[in-house]
């Protein structure tokens, strides 16, 4: 088939974006929300550290088209200004029915002469475990398996919990422990608190690396969408200092809610404070009428799987995994 591949063009082509996107990502997104999130990033600006490793950000987006002018595939490649020295990550969507068509190939082959045009020495991708066909690409290209991340889901109208559960934020209170939430103690001194516990415990997240975002940053991206509300961060208190934390963003499609993060600080972990988040955020997904909520873990994170699938009771989806090639 003939095609032709292209920049994207703002914002004429997010609806047709999203249409892609939604084939492959876990919780569906509109073009109103792809939009909202570009007019969020400044230009990007790309430069090196004293390795000549590649620094900066940038997100480059390219589509194909067929000979109609009907949008048939998308690809990006981005990275943020806290992603780890040398790395791109990249996504690559072609439209199923012309899959084998030489489309994917040629968008994919676009990405990679960009980022070896800007000095990039790593690239990234996520794909489902159950995407063969996508996998078999991949390793093709010279990309192997570096992590496996599982997805979960809670099927709310069937939930009925237990004694434990439902004990457990009494317990914890009982131990000192004070839940609130973003909206019981609004501001920027207490949402500079909430950044501190993120920023203290996401280098615990199997995986992670890079740095993490500064306070601005961070807020656009984990307060201020519409998605979540100061009403569904629920937090642990120890006095004054925040310990723990359960953020639900809601998706207006499916009107269900994802467990965006969970966190409590190692010092202390093991007295089923992040149980106790987990059942309040329960509380409000079910209160805001969500079917169902989502959550993902790594593979490499016992204690929290331990919770969401053995104690909670989340049903298991499949994963995917995380796609690394050295350029």
């Amino acid at each position: 088939m003939r095609f032709t591949i292209r920049k994207l063009r703002h914002p004429d082509d997010f609806a047709a974006v999203a249409s892609l996107v939604n084939l492959i990502w876990a919780e569906p997104t509109t073009a109103e929300r792809l939009q909202r999130d570009e007019e969020n990033i400044p230009p990007g600006q790309l430069h090196y550290n004293d390795e000549g490793l590649l620094m900066g950000w940038d997100r480059p987006k390219w589509v194909a088209e067929d000979e109609s002018g009907q949008v048939i595939a998308y690809a990006i490649a981005w990275r943020a200004p806290w992603t780890e020295a040398g790395t791109l990550i990249h996504t690559l969507v072609v439209r199923p029915d012309v899959r084998g068509n030489g489309v994917g190939t040629a968008l994919y082959a676009t990405v990679l002469n960009w980022a070896r045009e800007v000095k990039a020495s790593r690239l990234i991708e996520y794909l489902w475990e159950t995407d063969e066909r996508s996998l078999a690409f991949a390793g093709r290209h010279g990309y192997v398996k570096e992590r496996h991340a599982f997805e979960s889901v809670l099927n709310l109208d069937a939930f009925v919990p237990d004694d434990k559960l439902n004990s457990s934020v009494e317990k914890a209170e009982q131990s000192g422990i004070r839940f609130v939430t973003l909206a019981e103690e609004p501001g920027e001194e207490n949402e500079r608190k909430l950044h501190e516990l993120y920023r203290v415990t996401h280098p615990d997240i199997p995986g992670y690396s890079g740095d993490f975002p500064w306070f601005e940053e961070w807020k656009k991206w984990n307060l201020d969408p519409p998605g979540i509300r100061p009403e569904w961060i629920h937090i642990a208190k120890d006095e004054d200092r925040y310990v723990g934390v359960v953020t639900l963003q809601h998706n207006e499609q499916t009107q269900a809610m994802y467990h965006e993060y969970t966190a409590v600080l190692p010092e202390y972990r093991g007295r089923r404070i992040a149980l106790a988040l987990k059942m309040l955020g329960i509380r409000s997904a079910i209160a805001n009428k969500a079917p169902y909520l989502k959550t993902h873990n790594d593979s490499m994170n016992v204690p929290m799987l331990r919770i969401n699938r053995d104690l909670i009771g989340f049903r298991a989806e499949p994963g995917s995994y995380k796609m690394v090639r050295e350029l």
